[in-house]
């Protein structure tokens, strides 16, 4: 059943709107969000959910001058300049600012819950051809890769194009200099440490874009006999082993800004650099984003020299814990496995393979951003959940 109100006041000399609510609970609403928040076809669009009312004809210290409650389900407001708002009791309800309401409001928005692992990672899997026809598989999918970081999809086609797929599926893919997709094979004069046959320590791709890509897809389309394992590592599972055993090296890693270079010509000719922090964090020092790609660090260092010793000792000291077996999963894709992983979180890396005259191994990538994936999610969500 929808909430219902049992009694609505204006409190705090009419700066607040108290709403009691009849299963107990009360909450008190801000006037100037009120006001800003009106619904009315004079302040917000409807059909494109957005809001009409300029800030410049906001009052800040607006009050209530009269409030009503109708059969329980709609709150109006009249305020000193005569203009009316409405409000469901159920759209205010949601937007309870409560901190236990807000913490519901997140998890409904972002689900922010995340599964941590190392190397006893239960590698999650799911059929492709079944996320590509099916919303309840789809949905899985992409909760999943937000709560674990990755998850492996089976029985691809072993030809390029799957991604592109893919990319449609969610919405679109990211495009970046490497091209729409990117063909990670042994190439001669290679532009990038991907494409050899050596071992690629764990990194993040594309640090060296100021908005690295959030999620990575790499379908195995032709793979090596001997050696070419894959590496991951989830990166905010051991950035919260590093807090606690190193708070100094943490503190070094998420506050120095690191030079990154990546000079060349591919999908078109590019000389990109940027300065990010290793770790990224919110407010409270919690890990967001791992930006860590030693190929592309840069020799140009920013920062006073008494700082670089210690910055490196920190490095060190983290990239030893991703390397640690402890940490580390390791496994070997098949021709038509596509592993999606979080580009934020899971660094991952490669063991290497025999040089040969041929081409023996051969991966096709792609990147999408978490915004689109997320947008996915949540249609997803209503069109599947709605169903239940």
């Amino acid at each position: 059943a929808s909430p219902a109100a049992r009694k609505v006041r204006a409190s705090d000399r009419g700066r607040f709107l108290c709403v009691e609510w009849e299963d107990g609970g009360e909450s008190s609403y801000p006037c100037v969000w009120l006001r800003d928040s009106c619904q009315c076809p004079l302040c917000f669009l409807p059909s494109a959910g957005a809001r009409r009312l300029l800030l410049q004809d906001l009052d800040v210290n607006i009050v209530v001058q009269r409030v009503a409650l109708a059969d329980g389900k709609k709150i109006s407001i009249t305020w000193p300049d005569g203009h009316t708002s409405e409000y469901e009791a159920e759209w205010l309800k949601k937007r309870c600012f409560s901190e236990e309401a807000r913490a519901v409001m997140r998890a409904d928005l972002f689900l922010p819950e995340r599964q941590y692992w190392g190397s006893d990672l239960q590698l999650p899997k799911i059929a492709f051809e079944e996320i590509m026809c099916n919303d309840e598989s789809a949905y899985k999918w992409l909760c999943t890769l937000k709560k674990v970081g990755i998850v492996l999809l089976t029985g691809a086609a072993a030809k390029q194009g799957e991604l592109i797929r893919l990319g449609h599926r969610i919405g679109f893919l990211r495009l970046t200099f490497y091209g729409p997709t990117w063909q990670v094979q042994d190439k001669a004069d290679a532009n990038n440490v991907a494409y050899t046959t050596g071992r690629l320590c764990f990194h993040t791709d594309y640090p060296v874009l100021q908005h690295p890509p959030g999620v990575q897809f790499l379908h195995c389309i032709k793979q090596t006999a001997a050696g070419g394992e894959s590496e991951v590592v989830d990166g905010f599972h051991v950035c919260n082993k590093l807090k606690k055993q190193n708070p100094e090296a943490y503190q070094i890693l998420s506050s120095t800004a690191v030079d990154y270079a990546d000079v060349g010509v591919d999908y078109c000719d590019f000389a990109v650099h940027c300065k990010q922090r290793i770790i990224d964090t919110d407010s409270r020092g919690q890990a967001i984003r791992i930006n860590y790609n030693n190929a592309t660090r840069d020799t140009v260092f920013d920062i006073p020299a008494e700082k670089v010793r210690p910055f490196y000792a920190a490095l060190k000291e983290f990239n030893d814990l991703l390397n640690s077996t402890e940490h580390k999963f390791t496994y070997k894709l098949k021709p038509g496995d596509i592993v999606t992983f979080d580009n934020w979180r899971v660094l991952h890396g490669r063991q290497s393979y025999p040089s040969c005259s041929e081409v023996t191994r051969h991966l096709e990538g792609a990147y999408a951003d978490w915004d689109v994936v997320m947008s996915r999610l949540r249609l997803l969500g209503k069109r599947v959940l709605s169903r239940d």
